[in-house]
């Protein structure tokens, strides 16, 4: 195993450390809302399957003395796999508003650092005879595409199952801890120096054949790492200031295709037009408060993985950037997100974010945890599956992923499955109290968008506590 795939990276190191502060958790917690029950003996199967396809499942951290590297990954001694995989039979009403209250629960504990740090749980008779499948994960073991692109090894395309290829041979063990601390700095080296002289050489040359252009990108690249790092010691909204360690989880529905559809009509991008709901859905949270708020923060995920990567880790960056929401036309809105969003992703600054990470690492972490305290809301767009997927069985028939909020006031995380986009909404209950109030903004919010495609009005859900809330 490459000493650098062997430790945590620099990105995750970073959310390691911020978590000295519970509130900055970086806990996942998918759920997957099944048509019947699953069979108990192939889902054990298939995730042991899973775990030998994605070794890291296997693993727990094992922090090294001195920090003289990151944590490292070991293979745990004492893995159990009927310890991560549970089964629990939920009390009537066994409903959906249950399975999210069993989730909020999961979202709000904390993981055994001794362990792997994941857990899954069979729900079973709910209405219907359907079930449900609660995975919590720690984000240091995938981020949302790699977790996608699991999903793809481990679950099925018909009930029967899918035949596959045998799942390889677990690795062995790791070097002993002094071979592995000078491999892992002897790597790290050696990749900055070759990164170091492939960049040197070309510039040199640039600066002697274009020496005006030069300074320019220079200048370029020393702006966009400010912007990149610099501290945020004030929320943009008035409203949703406060933090804790509480959740309240909410879900919403919307059609992918009208979703697709709305951003056709105006050029832009799904992620563009879901962005844009999320605003004015929060601009009517705040306005349903009495207050007006021109702009807000988000904290979003740019995905830095390549088909090359190995499966499971993170391969995203994370950039904060404030958003206009006071732009009364929803196609003019649409256009300023875009532009906005579209300036991020090419960022010169994007592809050292590894090295930003490592440099913040070095200060201390109560400067980082209350910048990030900071940011208003998180918002990730995860493309899902267009066709239907089985697991042991059962069909899945909606993926919801309720993402971290990482100090802000709310995640909303976007996964489209076949012809559905599940958004899941998991908000800190100290700056939003009224988890049903924002769930119907942001369902008119949604609506708004889908109006420039045309369509029908929606219909209604519930959420956690049974009150409506919009489905599309």
């Amino acid at each position: 195993m490459n000493h650098r795939e062997s430790h945590m990276s620099q990105s995750d190191l970073f959310s390691w450390n911020m978590e000295r502060d519970p509130t900055l958790r970086s806990t996942i917690v998918s759920v997957l809302l099944l048509d019947a029950d699953p069979d108990w003996n192939r889902l054990v199967s298939t995730i042991d399957r899973g775990t030998r396809v994605v070794p890291r499942l296997r693993d727990r951290l094992v922090a090294v003395p001195f920090g003289l590297t990151p944590p490292r990954w070991e293979p745990d001694p004492d893995f159990d796999l009927l310890w991560h995989v549970r089964r629990v039979a939920l009390p009537k009403p066994a409903n959906p508003a249950a399975v999210l209250d069993f989730a909020r629960t999961e979202a709000m504990t904390a993981f055994d650092p001794v362990r792997p740090l994941w857990r899954s749980t069979l729900l079973t008779g709910l209405d219907g005879a359907a079930a449900a499948l609660v995975l919590t994960v720690h984000h240091s073991l995938t981020d949302g595409v790699g977790g996608i692109r699991i999903a793809s090894e481990i679950l099925d395309a018909d009930r029967e199952g899918t035949e596959r290829d045998r799942p390889p041979g677990l690795p062995a063990g790791g070097d002993g801890l002094l071979r592995d601390i000078a491999g892992w700095n002897w790597s790290v080296g050696t990749d900055l120096l070759r990164g170091g002289i492939t960049a040197t050489l070309p510039t040199a040359w640039r600066a002697v054949t274009h020496p005006a252009r030069t300074v320019r990108d220079s200048s370029m690249l020393v702006a966009s790492l400010a912007r990149l790092v610099r501290p945020i010691t004030a929320t943009l909204s008035p409203l949703m200031t406060k933090r804790s360690t509480c959740r309240e989880l909410a879900m919403l529905e919307v059609p992918t295709a009208r979703l697709r559809d709305a951003a056709h009509a105006v050029g832009a991008t799904m992620n563009d037009v879901f962005l844009t709901s999320v605003i004015i859905g929060l601009r009517s949270y705040h306005a349903e408060h009495g207050v007006a708020v021109d702009r807000l923060r988000v904290t979003m995920p740019i995905s830095l993985r390549t088909p090359e990567d190995p499966l499971g880790g993170n391969r995203i960056t994370l950039v904060r950037f404030a958003l206009p929401i006071d732009i009364a036309e929803t196609e003019d809105l649409v256009r300023a997100v875009d532009a906005t969003i579209r300036g991020w992703r090419h960022e010169p600054a994007i592809p050292l974010s590894s090295a930003v990470a490592a440099a913040l690492n070095r200060l201390p972490v109560g400067l980082l945890t209350e910048m990030l305290k900071h940011v208003d809301f998180v918002a990730s767009n995860v493309p899902g599956s267009p066709i239907p997927l089985y697991l042991a069985g059962a069909r899945i028939d909606r993926m919801f992923a309720f993402g971290p909020t990482i100090g802000t006031a709310v995640n909303i995380t976007l996964t489209s499955h076949i012809d559905t986009c599940c958004i899941a909404i998991n908000a800190d209950t100290a700056a939003i109290p009224d988890i049903t109030s924002l769930v119907e903004c942001l369902g008119e919010g949604f609506q708004r968008v889908l109006d420039l495609a045309g369509g029908p009005k929606p219909s209604s859900a519930v959420d956690r506590k049974g009150h409506p809330s919009l489905r599309q």
